[in-house]
């Protein structure tokens, strides 16, 4: 998804880049930063910040308000070029690469706020990102009838978010919690097979969460790698193979929900002493 509430398939069709395919990774990492940095009026805002997160895992990222998540996110996905360091996608070094020539390599994300065209149903919105990369138009007067190949599997992605009761239902009319399935069901219909994920609860009522959680590890299992951003450490520590830790600008650590919480330094400088009692189980 793109900001401003442009539908993430405007991105373009799914494929391999025009410039040829994807080469070997150089390791077991579908997604690689090395080094990665943002300077802004000669602040720090990330700095030095290495992650290689392998094909299939899911990676929780926490940290302080202002820690340097979200800018992480940021340069991962292109909104924002790094003034130092890589990004590789695949093998392939994607950090001078357009949001739209990622997103057709297989990245994607969802924002903090909804970024769903409210006035549309919930069919609509997957359909249209299903149509697209299927090498359609953007526009709702091309929708054919429902039986086409587009909606189908657009019927398909609702149902594994379990949305489907909500389809012709308007998307800026949903919970929270179903704003957040539903672009997940964009993210599918656009064949994301690295997910970024930027705090999926917020806004989510506490009734909602567990299913929620149940979409996020079910499109885990499917073998997408899901890198996610999320405050509810509960959440985190539930889901997550491992969890990277920012703190201003800084990756302190990327272990195992275990290690990371027995580790004295994240209980310093994050979670505090009452971090040393959360279970990770």
């Amino acid at each position: 998804m793109t900001q401003g509430g442009e539908p993430a398939a405007a991105a373009g069709p799914q494929g391999v880049p025009a410039d040829g395919p994807v080469p070997d990774a150089v390791s077991d990492a579908v997604l690689e930063v090395a080094g990665l940095g943002l300077t802004i009026g000669g602040a720090k805002i990330l700095q030095g910040v290495s992650l290689q997160v392998a094909r299939g895992e899911l990676v929780g990222v926490i940290g302080p308000n202002g820690a340097g998540k979200t800018t992480l996110f940021n340069l991962i996905s292109g909104v924002h070029r790094p003034t130092s360091g890589t990004v590789r996608l695949n093998g392939r070094d994607v950090t001078a690469t357009s949001i739209a020539a990622r997103a057709r390599a297989g990245l994607g994300r969802t924002f903090q706020t909804s970024s769903l065209f409210p006035r549309l149903t919930v069919a609509e919105n997957v359909r249209l990102a299903t149509q697209r990369r299927l090498g359609g138009s953007l526009s709702v007067l091309s929708f054919p009838r429902r039986g086409d190949a587009a909606s189908r599997e657009a019927a398909e992605h609702l149902a594994t978010v379990g949305v489907s009761h909500r389809a012709d239902v308007a998307a800026g009319d949903l919970s929270h919690g179903d704003k957040r399935k539903v672009e997940i069901a964009v993210l599918l219909a656009m064949e994301s097979s690295v997910v970024l994920l930027d705090e999926p609860m917020a806004g989510v009522a506490t009734g909602d969460v567990a299913g929620l959680v149940e979409v996020i590890r079910s499109i885990n299992r499917t073998g997408r790698t899901v890198l996610m951003v999320e405050h509810h450490m509960d959440v985190v520590l539930g889901l997550a193979d491992r969890v990277a830790v920012m703190h201003h600008g800084e990756l302190l650590t990327c272990d195992t929900p275990e290690k990371v919480m027995a580790d004295e330094t994240v209980q310093s400088a994050y979670l505090g002493e009452a971090g040393a009692g959360v279970s990770a189980g």
